[in-house]
């Protein structure tokens, strides 16, 4: 389905950014293996995480190449776009996945742990994803743009609020914002913006207490609902032509369950076409419906 196609994913070399890689060059893409080969929670340095994926595309018989810039540097990001364009000759498809964590409750949390976390997964997509639109609005006022994608990176913590991780919920409920926004912004250049909610076994996942209770272990010849591999088809079919008419989605991907998330929408209103009192809202607030702690419902 990738065929011709050149992809750009950050966080390649471990866990889902290594699964969507392996798969979309199966289906044909091109890579750009974009990894600064830290651990989970974001410290360390290291080539081989990316350089160990290349490999194992090119003796697979595919196209890659390594990447070791961070996407918290601004211009750092756009020699990671500029590494496809100078390797490949275009990019197609930016998939901004790299991210790690730092959980702790908002009450013990320092502003280092707030900072870098927001900076990774929220800066680090804002500054991938200004470049690639960049990219493809030269493009297509050349008329040379036939489409582009960009796929970010959500969590369920984000969208449910998740509690010991304040700082990453934030950042991943503001991707699906700006996710809406590159829509917008980029749809009359062919491009289209769309954002995973996964759900999987990855470091983050079983190296972080706030959460490695839910992902269990795999067993063997059962279908295990939480390895990456699950999430790739679908960013692989969002890279793809086929899903050139949608955008400003976020979709979810856990197990076998493909899901459709719905951005906030209006729930119900009263108006009284003028200035409330405080005794009026507490007298009637309850005819909006139940305000107690929203459902976690997954």
């Amino acid at each position: 389905m990738l065929d011709g196609k050149v992809a750009v994913i950050t966080g390649a070399g471990r866990g889902l950014g290594k699964s969507h890689a392996l798969l979309m060059a199966q289906e044909g893409a091109k890579i750009v293996i974009n990894d600064i080969g830290s651990e989970w929670d974001g410290t360390g340095k290291a080539t081989g995480p990316a350089d160990d994926v290349v490999k194992e595309i090119k003796d697979a018989g595919g196209q890659a190449v390594s990447n070791f810039e961070s996407v918290t540097d601004f211009q750092g990001a756009k020699r990671i776009i500029d590494c496809a364009i100078d390797n490949f000759g275009k990019l197609d498809i930016l998939v901004n996945n790299a991210g790690f964590l730092r959980d702790k409750m908002t009450f013990n949390m320092s502003q280092e742990e707030w900072d870098a976390v927001i900076d990774v997964h929220l800066t680090g997509t804002f500054n991938c994803g200004r470049w690639a639109c960049s990219y493809f609005r030269e493009q297509g006022k050349a008329g040379k743009l036939q489409s582009g994608r960009i796929i970010n990176t959500m969590s369920h913590a984000g969208l449910l609020g998740n509690a010991g991780q304040p700082n990453y919920a934030s950042a991943k409920l503001a991707i699906g914002a700006l996710t809406m926004v590159w829509a917008r912004e980029m749809e009359k250049y062919k491009v289209t913006s769309n954002a995973i909610v996964p759900m999987a076994r990855t470091r983050m996942t079983t190296q972080t207490t706030s959460v490695a209770g839910m992902f269990g272990e795999a067993k063997e010849g059962e279908f295990d609902e939480m390895a990456p591999e699950n999430v790739s088809p679908l960013v692989a079919y969002l890279g793809s032509d086929h899903a050139q008419n949608i955008t400003g989605r976020w979709l979810s991907i856990r197990g076998g369950k493909l899901e459709l998330w719905l951005p906030p929408q209006f729930g119900k209103g009263i108006d009284i076409s003028r200035r409330w009192t405080p005794k009026e809202i507490s007298e009637r607030i309850g005819e909006l419906g139940d305000l107690g702690m929203p459902a976690a419902v997954l």
